[in-house]
């Protein structure tokens, strides 16, 4: 009975629930709302470990300086969603550095290279693009098909038209990067470079030229593998 006694004094031991094991989070690419048309593919590409993809607005793109706080924002916010594994499908941008110190901090990696037309063409052949003519105004597929608002309306040259040459009397040549091979964007891509002052026209079919090995090389990544483990 005493015995008895005892144990019925005794706190009784409450069971520790066992926490149900949650699935880590794919990895993760924030890209630039100017390059999503081709992220969107890659990321959906057959044989690429499934990942999650989101992009800031397009609009940054005339506005670098808005970039670094843009981008670490979104780092903040899928950070607090869970994300372990993220990739920055930007590259320099015009950020002067700005977007490196943020991803430093992070530790997250970005694309190699000063700008999307780097990435499009290939490091060494974007150099030999530029060494052959430096003044050379560069459009992407994006850029093609949103000439009139981002660089005619975006410059004000439909206002004023006079300041054609004090925006591009130095350019000689435009070089249209194509990520594919359509018709109608070469013929609005040639009718850019007539608008800009006849510049001389040159077509480039880039493809996705780094984009494409940047993003594979993240979703194939050790840790990226591991992030998506069953």
């Amino acid at each position: 009975m005493r015995n008895e006694a005892i144990e019925a004094a005794l706190p009784v031991e409450t069971p520790v629930p066992v926490a149900a094991t949650v699935r880590p989070r794919p990895p993760l690419v924030i890209g630039c709302g100017a390059l999503a048309s081709e992220l969107v593919q890659l990321t959906r590409r057959a044989g690429l470990p499934a990942m999650e993809l989101t992009c800031l607005p397009a609009a940054l793109h005339n506005r670098p300086d808005q970039i670094p706080a843009a981008v670490a924002a979104r780092i903040r916010r899928a950070r607090a969603q869970g994300y372990e594994q993220i990739f920055v499908a930007y590259a320099d941008c015009g950020t002067g550095g700005m977007l490196d110190k943020v991803l430093d901090a992070e530790g997250i990696a970005r694309l190699e290279g000063a700008h999307c037309y780097e990435v499009y063409a290939g490091r060494a052949a974007f150099a030999a693009l530029h060494d052959a003519e430096p003044g050379t105004f560069y459009l992407t597929d994006y850029l093609v098909r949103n000439f009139d608002r981002l660089v005619v309306r975006g410059l004000g040259l439909d206002r004023h038209p006079e300041l054609l040459p004090l925006y591009f009397g130095n350019y000689r040549r435009l070089v249209y990067l194509a990520q594919a091979d359509d018709a109608e964007l070469t013929s609005r891509a040639r009718a850019a470079a007539e608008r800009l002052g006849d510049l001389a026209f040159e077509r480039r079919l880039a493809g996705l030229g780094e984009l494409a090995s940047s993003v594979a090389a993240f979703a194939t990544s050790r840790n990226a593998a591991a992030s998506v483990a069953a």
